[in-house]
């Protein structure tokens, strides 16, 4: 079968496209996508760059931070404790929540780092609880509210109750103490 001149001219423009779609498909696809993958994993890489030098700039301030916190007195759990007891009965002070019980929780650990629970129930306004929760997460302490439940009295009033759980850090060897050992403040009496 011989090919006319212009059927030759057809097949190897065919055979051209045939052959360009085969190599686009298979080679420069692939490779755009290799392409996009890896811009996409540099621009991660930058990003982490960019925190990891943040953070080393500001490992200065942390570690004086880190440093306050540790002389603050939080070296075992006595210490601890008691910090926190007198730095709760003022800030319920200086807020007029009335604190009912304060009950510290010692949590069994082997890190370095040991962590202390502190139950507290009060009664107040809204503005006497919401002073409270302020000065708790604006202290220099390294605490933080773990759970919390807010109840109303009567429509009548106007007191709200408050229950809460205080996560404590401190530095110290554990320490075990079963929970009957643990005391507990109650401020019903003071009132």
């Amino acid at each position: 079968m011989v090919l006319t001149k212009r059927e030759r001219i057809i097949l190897i423009v065919t055979l051209l496209c045939v052959g360009l779609l085969i190599v686009s498909k298979f080679v420069v696809d692939p490779a755009q996508a290799r392409l996009d993958e890896m811009e996409a994993q540099r621009q991660q890489l930058q990003g982490d760059l960019e925190e990891a030098q943040m953070l080393l700039g500001n490992r200065g301030t942390m570690q004086r931070k880190w440093n306050t916190l540790v002389a603050d007195g939080l070296r075992n759990d006595a210490e601890a404790e008691s910090k926190v007891l007198s730095d709760l009965g003022e800030w319920a002070d200086n807020a007029g929540l009335s604190l009912s019980s304060i009950k510290p929780d010692r949590v069994a650990s082997d890190k370095g780092l040991q962590e202390m629970i502190f139950t507290v129930a009060g009664k107040g306004t809204i503005e006497a609880v919401s002073r409270f929760l302020w000065q708790i997460e604006t202290a220099a302490l390294p605490a933080r509210i773990r759970d919390m439940q807010l109840g109303s009295g009567s429509e009548s009033e106007s007191t709200m109750s408050l229950q809460l759980h205080l996560s404590v850090l401190y530095l110290g060897a554990p320490q075990k103490q079963t929970e009957s050992e643990q005391p507990e403040v109650n401020y019903d009496e003071d009132i």
